[in-house]
């Protein structure tokens, strides 16, 4: 899976895979189209994916993640420091 120094979720087509690695967490996101996405990676919050948006759709190493979930609880992340990402039909996947 390639890696990025940053990506815009809302270029991305539906059913790309981000892996994102922050200082502190490890989230899997399945983009659905526009700053729709399917998240988890955070023990508490979405430990499973969950429905949420992107709030800042460029996620770049340095930054932070922010993101939306099920519409009203918005979250920001710890510094992300890689970002992979999985486009549909190509070989690679994230489990």
């Amino acid at each position: 899976m390639p890696s990025a120094e940053f990506v815009d979720c809302k270029s991305l087509s539906p059913g790309t895979r981000l892996d994102i690695e922050t200082r502190n967490r490890h989230y899997r996101i399945e983009c659905l189209g526009g700053s729709a996405i399917r998240i988890s990676g955070h023990p508490d919050y979405c430990p499973t994916p969950v429905s949420g948006r992107v709030i800042d759709p460029l996620i770049a190493c340095g930054g932070h993640l922010q993101f939306l979930l099920e519409d009203r609880r918005p979250v920001t992340t710890s510094r992300v420091v890689k970002v992979r990402l999985h486009q549909p039909g190509s070989p690679s996947t994230i489990h």
